[in-house]
């Protein structure tokens, strides 16, 4: 899979932009604050629809712009066309000419997974963090994932609007309750059944970016202990103290665990950094490994936070990639790549909103 096309309109500090991308190793060169990571912002936004810099799509469009627009063509196992834009009136997604209706016949066309430092978060930030994490991984791997998450969702949000009220309305909350417990039940499931497949491979790319320094244990902690309807019934005291549903996946953590103590409250800052690296380059695997195929690989400047030993730990996946026609995005200020793909790198320069092939 690779991204053949990239098209930008008042996207971030880019105006005007067509690229043409052929499979390989891309590094994209330029001073601070160019637009090198707003190019891979966009990738990824075509991948999953989000931001990873977290911010709203108010936040995306070139400054005195009404909107942005961003598309491009993807080659995996068919061709496909992406076209996306956002305004505050207007939103519009469409693949193949199509306006697109269900998200989960959208998520998967192009699969990208990104490397940066907002990535610290799924150590150290809040569980809301890692459960997107987890959340994402089984939206690419698992197609009746996110419709299922959808109607949970939806069940909470409901659920929390009769709870707001003073004068309840006991019988929508139980219809509500037996939805919730039903697709609750079932992404415990899920997510439960993820862990033991997933969690040996980011203890191999822990180990191979650490050289063994410590050892890794992951665990799935769902907020429902045994038995979902009877905690979630034992709960309606708090429940109409604090108006909101307290207990359910919604509520779910991955504890990360290095020699048997909490990575987020015991891990050194350089422990941190290695262990969001490796669970993005176990996302990576994971994905190739369901898909055959290498997501594209989106690198923001990590290399430079690495020292050379930490940085060959990279060496495995980018050369599986390349093994497989896969992509690799990379931005840096200086040439700091590992040498080993030097060979088959293509050089672009950014510079104030444009890019060029050197």
């Amino acid at each position: 899979m690779h991204l053949a096309h990239l098209r930008l309109r008042d996207f971030r500090n880019y105006a005007r932009l067509d690229a043409d991308f052929a499979p390989g190793f891309h590094l994209l060169l330029g001073d601070n604050a160019q637009g090198k990571t707003n190019i891979l912002e966009a990738v990824y936004l075509m991948a999953t629809l989000r931001s990873f810099r977290g911010v709203g799509g108010a936040q995306m469009i070139r400054h005195g712009q009404r909107g942005y627009f961003t598309g491009g063509a993807v080659i995996g196992a068919g061709e496909h066309e992406i076209k996306m834009f956002w305004s505050a009136r207007e939103r519009n997604l469409s693949l193949d000419a199509r306006p697109v209706k269900k998200l989960a016949d959208y998520l998967g066309v192009l699969r990208a997974v990104v490397f940066c430092t907002e990535d610290l978060q799924l150590v150290k930030g809040a569980a809301r963090s890692r459960r997107r994490f987890l959340d994402l991984l089984l939206a690419q791997t698992y197609p009746p994932y996110l419709p299922l998450l959808q109607r949970y969702l939806r069940a909470v949000r409901a659920r929390n609007a009769l709870l707001k009220h003073r004068s309840m309305d006991e019988a929508a909350l139980e219809s509500f309750s037996a939805e919730l417990v039903k697709t609750g039940n079932e992404i415990i499931r899920v997510r439960r059944e993820l862990v033991p497949g997933f969690s040996p491979l980011v203890r191999m790319a822990y180990r191979r970016i650490s050289n063994g320094a410590e050892e890794l244990r992951m665990e799935y902690r769902p907020s429902v202990k045994n038995d979902f309807a009877v905690e979630l019934a034992q709960s309606r005291a708090r429940e109409r103290t604090f108006r909101a549903t307290l207990i359910g996946p919604h509520r779910d953590d991955l504890q990360l665990l290095l020699n048997e103590k909490s990575a987020a409250q015991f891990g050194s800052e350089g422990q941190k950094r290695t262990l969001a690296i490796a669970l993005k380059m176990a996302q990576a695997e994971f994905l190739a490994g369901v898909h055959g195929s290498s997501p594209v690989l989106l690198i923001d400047d990590v290399m430079g936070e690495l020292d050379l030993k930490r940085r060959s730990g990279f060496l495995p996946l980018l050369e599986q990639a390349r093994k497989t026609s896969g992509q690799v995005f990379m931005t840096a200020t200086e040439e700091n790549w590992p040498r080993e793909l030097g060979k088959d790198l293509r050089r672009w320069r950014v510079h104030a909103g444009t890019l060029q092939l050197e």
